[in-house]
């Protein structure tokens, strides 16, 4: 796996790759780490075939969080580990759609469990389900899967650029795709929670700017499941 830390403290940045490569060893998991003490150098140097980025807030050139966003411009789904000595900053994690925070001064006790975390995220956005479809026999990664949509008697399985129709009762559907992070958010409508942007006002954002509409006697309960799926990921 290729892992990245970016700290223009040589310190801090030494701290992370000693725990990163202990993880690693004691995992059995073979590791590349590029080390940047700038977010310009880091974003000079980026590409798809970055698996973590562990990236400092506090730096002089640029701030973290103004580098997860240009990342998140070019790389959607790559997890991004905010690194800060404050905790203040983590509401605007969730704008960059950090996958967790980690306070320097408790890196020894927190890191193990924020790998653990990380590596199962990886795990299931991987994962690879098999639907029997109208178009025959589909092999799908689950984190491609935007939503599914009731449409007449079929349901209709809606990725970035293409879709797929399945006979399957969305009760089933439901079921089955609950353990990666489906949610039913409308009687028609089961969604990815790795792709909601938003949930304000009975209404649902997703990253490709789709809108659901949200039955005000799901809301809470929806609101409720999405927090804890994001608070999983933070």
């Amino acid at each position: 796996m290729n892992f990245v830390i970016c700290d223009d403290d040589k310190a801090d940045a030494g701290r992370l790759r000693a725990l990163l490569e202990k993880y690693c060893k004691e995992s059995g998991i073979g590791l590349n780490i590029y080390e940047f003490n700038s977010g310009g150098e880091l974003l000079s140097a980026i590409n798809n075939d970055i698996d973590v980025i562990f990236l400092d807030i506090n730096m002089d050139d640029m701030d973290g969080l103004t580098i997860a966003k240009r990342i998140r411009e070019k790389m959607d789904e790559v997890p991004i580990i905010l690194v800060t000595a404050f905790m203040s900053y983590a509401l605007d994690g969730y704008k960059v759609r950090a996958s967790r925070f980690l306070l320097k001064d408790d890196l020894d006790n927190t890191f193990t469990e924020c790998m653990d975390d990380i590596m199962k995220e990886i795990r299931r956005k991987s994962k690879i389900i098999v639907l029997d479809c109208v178009e025959g026999e589909v092999r799908i990664r689950a984190n491609d899967i935007i939503m599914i949509e009731t449409s007449g008697h079929k349901n209709i399985i809606c990725l970035k650029e293409q879709k797929y129709q399945i006979y399957e009762k969305l009760d089933i559907l439901t079921d089955k795709l609950k353990e990666y992070g489906f949610l039913r958010v409308h009687n028609s409508y089961l969604v990815n929670m790795g792709h909601i942007r938003s949930i304000n006002n009975y209404m649902l954002t997703l990253d490709d700017e789709r809108r659901i509409p949200v039955p005000k006697a799901r809301y809470k309960q929806v609101k409720q499941e999405y927090t804890l799926f994001v608070g999983k990921e933070l």
